[in-house]
């Protein structure tokens, strides 16, 4: 708390207690039906399913998309990245962040009003809750002080929790089923077998899915999501948001369906206050936009069954241009003004950047080599006629198909390629989706040299065989050094 001291005309000081924060009032969004709430049913459906059924997608016989942290390798569809392919998740990161810039100048918070994690469980509970409770009045009643805790009531409340709890523990499995193969983490479940992580994260992500769909809900959008807080510099005049035409509603007040409310002085907005009754948010949007707004369209469908009942034109609150609303405009106007040099600019970086991206994917060789000297052994002589250096080769096979791999060492007269043996290398077989290790010595008869540092390079060649393999020829050229002593 904090004090301020205020002096009147007589002199004497009066203290005024602000508090700094203010003691969060819970909401009871009230159900609405229309055309952005079928939208948002839909992309709840769409999201769900490919969040809960794209683990237990098979793909060449393992999980279709797996990000294996142990191993170090991602799975997603056919391709598989190793720590080396960093490049392409900062590709896909730069390419959201993009995306929802050029979103939000288009048309605002679409991301958080339709498919943003906490919205979309945020529905999801409130629809059991309403199921179970009832819609807002009830539940407004049940929750209210003169409602004694008798076994309705705990009958009710315990039935929503377990339902919460039920779906909240799925989630939190297939969100871990992203990172260890699911169909084992089931069988490990059922058999109360998890490991330790395993079991923490399960429990974690569940925990806070539970928390915060089912008692923070707006608290996350109003203050925990930074996306809130720089909104208001990624919108402008030309940006679609939720928007109180103020020209015609104001003045509010209420009155009799069949009254003429222009010669009342009245604009349309019967201050019913439905579309506060409706925000998730629990905001009023007649003041204007604000931070806490997530453009789910609730107060429109909202706001156009009340016009349509006191038979007045619908768009009172609709998606609309601050540059529209100012100038009367109608949107089929306001959208000419959508492809603006700041949207143009997204959209430009955005194709270079996706056509970079496939092209990378499209052509990337499989076949990866990382040369390592054995520092313990620069280089030596051996057999009084030789010299020999060591090296050790990392030969990566990221497709899904074995490969025939020969090794080649060239760069000087003579050169020969061992195995840690001393023998001959022939064709090696590289497993897929993994590496092999190989140990090598080069040596150069000590006639053929001088001393110093000589550029080699180890020349490698691959073919993919299999049922499902091309007969591609890969290649790849690494450099490294030759050192001969003096």
């Amino acid at each position: 708390m904090s004090n301020d001291f205020l002096a009147d005309e007589s002199g004497s000081q009066n203290t005024v207690e602000l508090s700094l924060y203010e003691v969060r009032r819970k909401i009871y969004p009230r159900s609405v039906s229309g055309v952005f709430a079928k939208w948002r049913v839909i992309l709840i459906f769409a999201t769900q399913i490919l969040f809960y059924g794209l683990p237990w997608l098979q793909w060449n016989d393992r999980q279709a998309v797996l990000f294996d942290l142990v191993s170090r390798k991602f799975y997603i569809f056919g391709l598989v990245l190793w720590p080396q392919d960093i490049i392409y998740l900062t590709l896909l990161l730069i390419l959201s962040a993009l995306a929802l810039f050029l979103f939000t100048a288009v048309a605002g918070r679409l991301f958080c009003g339709y498919a943003c994690p906490q919205t979309v469980y945020t529905e999801i509970f409130m629809w059991i809750e309403r199921k179970v409770e009832g819609d807002r009045f009830a539940r407004i009643r049940l929750d209210g002080e003169e409602w004694p805790w008798n076994f309705r009531k705990w009958r009710l409340k315990l039935t929503k929790h377990a339902l919460w709890i039920l779906i909240a523990l799925w989630t939190g499995f297939t969100f871990v089923g992203y990172f260890t193969p699911i169909q084992v983490l089931s069988a490990e479940l059922i058999a109360f077998t998890l490991g330790p992580w395993q079991a923490f994260w399960l429990i974690f992500y569940s925990f806070a899915t539970w928390g915060n769909a089912g008692f923070m809900r707006e608290q996350v959008c109003k203050y925990m999501c930074p996306y809130a807080r720089f909104q208001s510099v990624m919108v402008d005049k030309d940006t679609f948001v939720v928007t109180y035409d103020k020209t015609r509603g104001d003045p509010r007040g209420s009155r009799a369906k069949a009254a003429n409310h222009k010669e009342l002085g009245l604009g349309d907005c019967v201050d019913c206050s439905i579309c506060v009754q409706v925000c998730p948010t629990g905001i009023d949007i007649r003041d204007g936009l604000q931070y806490m707004c997530i453009g789910c369209g609730a107060c429109i469908d909202a706001c156009d069954q009340v016009m349509d009942k006191v038979g007045y034109d619908k768009g009172l609150i609709r998606y609309t241009s601050e540059r529209a609303m100012l100038e009367q405009m109608d949107n089929k106007k306001a959208r000419h003004y959508i492809f603006r040099p700041r949207v143009l600019v997204y959209i430009g970086i955005m194709s270079v950047l996706l056509i970079a991206f496939a092209s990378s994917v499209f052509l990337r060789n499989p076949l990866r080599v990382d040369v390592m000297r054995d520092r313990g052994a620069l280089a030596r002589e051996v057999e009084g006629t030789m010299i020999e250096n060591v090296y050790r080769l990392q030969i990566m096979n990221s497709s899904e198909s074995p490969m025939k791999v020969n090794i080649v060492a060239t760069g000087l007269p003579g050169m020969h390629i061992l195995s840690s043996q001393g023998k001959e290398i022939s064709e090696l077989i590289v497993n897929p989706s993994s590496n092999l290790l190989i140990p090598v010595k080069v040596r150069v008869a000590i006639d053929d040299v001088k001393t110093g540092t000589h550029p080699i390079s180890f020349d490698i060649e691959a073919t993919e065989s299999g049922p499902n393999a091309s007969s591609t020829l890969r290649v790849r050229d690494e450099k490294s050094s030759f050192i001969v002593p003096r």
